[in-house]
């Protein structure tokens, strides 16, 4: 079975309840495959013992093997009578309703196990296991990176320039952050512990928040003579500073 979450369940573990169509114990014999109790025999060939004992002449000796009885399949008896709804199965095709318990912290692609949950067996035979396949939804405005979240703000020049408070989305709500004045375009903040947990340890990601600086891409006459007249200050001039991180630094210490 394949089974979507969004953010916010994986982050938390959640429990779903699931239609899962399989073979189901006929409810007509109760798996049994047999019309009554009374619709059974000895198996004739391994006189119910349901293994058959072969013994075979070698230059070191006999050897003895033992096999699975052919005509009872090792169940020891044979159904005389079978029943009308499964046919001797013992199972039919139906529909169960299955809880499930994600934990936290799963991933796209993750494969998860109930034992016994599976197709029924035949004649009362162990039931399989249910695989359910883990499947992410996107999110509008996160991004996954393993544990961490990504998101990418886009703030107007002047609130790089002056400074801003704002709230960004995170996978349980809304977190407000100052963004300080002189921001420059691509500085990451991190949320601390804002990320996804993992699922085999008390480890937890982090939320990064890339700052991209909003360039208009047309603007008013108004506009334009302003931007002129900024140009030609010395302020507004390219002036990083040695100890500014570099691109390929940056993504370093986020995977760091």
């Amino acid at each position: 079975m394949k089974i979507k979450l969004n953010f916010e369940e994986i982050a938390k573990g959640t429990n779903k309840k699931i239609k899962v169509k399989k073979y189901v114990t006929c409810n007509t014999c109760s798996g049994a495959g047999a019309k009554d109790k009374n619709a059974f025999q000895s198996c004739t060939t391994c006189h119910g013992s349901g293994q058959v004992r072969k013994v075979t002449q070698t230059f070191l000796g006999q050897m003895q093997t033992v096999t699975t009885c052919p005509t009872c399949n090792g169940e020891g008896q044979i159904i005389t009578n079978k029943c009308t709804s499964c046919k001797g199965e013992g199972r039919q095709y139906g529909e169960e309703t299955v809880s499930i318990d994600i934990p936290a912290g799963v991933m796209e692609g993750m494969q998860l196990s109930m034992s016994g949950k599976g197709n029924a067996g035949e004649r009362g035979g162990a039931p399989g296991d249910l695989l359910i396949l883990v499947e992410e939804e996107p999110h509008p405005e996160l991004q996954r990176d393993g544990l961490n979240v990504a998101f990418d703000l886009h703030i107007s020049f002047p609130d790089a320039a002056f400074g801003v408070s704002l709230e960004v989305p995170t996978i349980d709500g809304k977190a407000k952050i100052k963004v300080p004045p002189g921001t420059q375009s691509g500085k990451i903040f991190r949320l601390k512990g804002k990320g996804f947990p993992s699922v085999n340890s008390y480890e937890k990601g982090d939320q990064l928040i890339q700052v991209n600086v909003w360039t208009p891409q047309t603007i008013t006459a108004e506009e334009k003579a302003m931007l002129e007249k900024m140009q030609g200050s010395d302020n507004f001039k390219p002036n990083p500073e040695k100890s500014e991180k570099g691109f390929f630094e940056k993504v370093k210490d986020i995977f760091s």
